[in-house]
C-alpha cells in the first residue's frame, strides 16, 4: 500500500516542511519519504490544483446520535460527514438513548468505528444519565477509553455535583467539559436577548446566563486545582472572565462553533429554524468581538458543534423546533471565506487539528518522515457551493444550503485509508 501525494503544500506548525511544497510518500500507514520530488511507480498518485495537506483535522463537538436516535444520524453516516469535511478526528457527545454513562456505552462506539478512517473519541457523562443527580462511572469510562466528560447541552445546575466531578477526574487526569448555561436566567429563552428579540417578541437568552455558569466553574476549578474546557463558547464577556483566568494560571481552555462566529441574530428574523441554535447567535457587535477573541487565542478551538435533528423536530414553527445545526462539511469553507483576513492559514490549522488533539491529550500528527499519515488534503482557495441535499449527514438541517463558499476539503488519508472526495 503506497500513496505518493505530489506537489504539495505542507501546513504544520510543528514540521519543518511548513509552508514549502513537496512531494510525500507514505507505505503502510507510514509517512515514508518527503522531498522535493519522489518517483515511485508502485504508489497510487494524489494530485491536484493547488494541493495543500496538514495534520488530520479534528472536531472538538459532534454528535452522531446513536445509539437511541439513528433516525436523525447514526455513527457511520456522521463517519461520512466527517469525511466529506476532511476530519479525521472528532470527539463524540454522549447525547445519546440512553446517554453515554458506562463502561459498555464507550465500547459500544469504540467497537463500532474501530475500522474508520475517522477516529471516533468518545466523551462520557458527567452526571449519571446526564439527569444531574450523580456522578456517572467517569473513571470505568475513562479505562475504556472516553477522552473526556461532559453532560453536553445539559449544563450541570449542581454546583456541588460540578465540583465533585472536577476533583475527581483530577485523580485520574480526566478532563471536564463544561457547557455554561445557567437556564434558570431565562428557562424559555430561544434566541439571544437584545434588540432582535425584543423587536420580534422571542423570549430571548441573556449573555449573563452564560457568564453565570463560567465564572461559578472558574471558582470550582481554581478551588479544586484542577482543568475544565468551556465548549461552545458565545459571550464576549466570558471570554474576559477565560483570558483572566488563563492569565492568572488557572487550567483553562474554550472553543467556540464556526456560526456563532460568522452569523448574528439579524438572522432569526426570518424566522428560520435553522438558525436556532444553542448557545444562540449572538448580536453583530458581539460576533465581533468573539472573531477577536479568535485572534488573540482565548479561544483555543473552532469546532462545528454538529447536531442533526430531522423534519420533524426541526421543520416546525421557531418556538416549537429543537436547537441544532449540521456543520461537519462546512466549517472549513465557512473559516476560510469569513475569518481568513482575521486568522493565517497556520493558525486555523492550530485550532482545527492541533489544540483539539492537545487539550485532550490524544497524539497529534507532524507531517515528518516516519510518523504515521494523518492528513486532510484541501484548496484553501477553491471555490464550491454547499448544497444540503448532497450533504452525507442524514439531517438536513442547515442555514448554509446554496451557500458560496471558499476553501475546500479534498480528500483524507488515515488509519492506512484513503478516502477522497467527489
Amino acid at each position: 500500500m503506497k500513496v505518493l501525494i505530489k506537489k504539495t503544500t505542507v501546513v504544520d506548525p510543528n514540521s519543518d516542511w511548513n509552508g514549502k511544497k513537496a512531494d510525500v510518500l507514505i507505505e503502510n500507514g507510514i509517512i515514508s519519504k518527503i522531498d522535493g520530488s519522489i518517483d515511485d511507480q508502485e504508489a497510487e498518485i494524489i494530485e491536484f490544483d493547488n494541493l495543500h495537506i496538514s495534520p488530520g483535522w479534528f472536531d472538538l463537538h459532534v454528535n452522531f446520535r446513536e445509539p437511541g436516535h439513528e433516525y436523525k444520524e447514526d455513527l457511520l453516516t456522521g463517519i461520512d460527514a466527517a469525511i466529506a469535511g476532511g476530519f479525521t478526528g472528532v470527539a463524540l457527545m454522549p447525547s445519546t438513548s440512553p446517554p453515554i454513562s458506562n463502561k459498555s456505552g464507550i465500547d459500544f462506539v469504540l467497537n463500532k468505528t474501530q475500522h474508520s478512517p475517522v477516529d471516533v473519541y468518545p466523551c462520557g457523562t458527567i452526571s449519571a444519565d446526564k439527569k444531574g443527580g450523580n456522578l456517572s462511572e467517569m473513571y470505568d469510562m475513562k479505562e475504556a477509553g472516553a477522552v473526556a466528560f461532559t453532560d453536553d447541552k445539559d449544563a450541570i445546575e449542581h454546583s456541588g455535583l460540578m465540583s465533585r466531578a472536577l476533583l475527581y477526574a483530577k485523580n485520574f487526569d480526566g478532563l471536564i467539559m463544561s457547557f455554561p448555561y445557567d437556564k434558570t436566567a431565562q428557562p424559555n429563552g430561544m434566541m439571544n436577548e437584545g434588540v432582535t428579540s425584543t423587536e420580534l417578541g422571542i423570549e430571548g437568552i441573556p449573555a449573563l446566563a452564560e457568564e453565570l455558569q463560567i465564572t461559578r466553574d472558574l471558582y470550582l476549578t481554581e478551588y479544586n486545582d484542577s482543568k475544565i474546557h468551556f465548549s461552545t463558547i458565545s459571550s464576549p464577556r466570558g471570554l474576559d472572565l477565560i483570558a483572566e483566568a488563563k492569565e492568572g494560571g488557572i487550567h483553562v481552555s474554550c472553543d467556540i462553533a464556526i456560526h456563532n462566529l460568522v452569523l448574528n441574530d439579524e438572522c432569526i428574523k426570518s424566522f428560520d429554524s435553522n438558525f436556532k441554535v444553542l448557545p444562540p447567535l449572538r448580536s453583530e457587535e458581539e460576533r465581533v468581538e468573539l472573531v477577536e477573541g479568535l485572534k488573540d487565542g482565548t479561544i483555543d478551538v473552532i469546532c462545528s458543534d454538529h447536531s442533526p435533528e430531522d423534519v420533524e423536530h426541526k421543520n416546525l414553527e421557531f418556538g416549537r423546533a429543537n436547537f441544532g445545526i449540521t456543520g461537519l462539511e462546512t466549517l472549513f469553507g465557512l473559516a476560510v471565506t469569513h475569518l481568513s483576513k482575521i486568522l493565517t492559514l497556520d493558525e486555523l490549522i492550530n485550532k482545527i487539528s492541533i489544540n483539539p488533539r492537545t487539550i485532550l491529550r490524544v497524539d497529534v500528527p507532524i507531517i515528518k518522515e516516519g510518523f504515521e499519515a494523518n492528513l486532510t488534503l484541501f484548496d484553501p482557495a477553491k471555490e464550491w457551493t454547499f448544497y444540503a441535499k448532497n450533504s452525507k449527514s442524514k439531517s438536513k438541517n442547515t442555514p448554509f444550503d446554496g451557500c458560496e463558499l471558499v476553501g475546500k476539503p479534498l480528500g483524507i488519508y488515515n488509519n492506512k485509508k484513503l478516502e477522497l472526495i467527489g
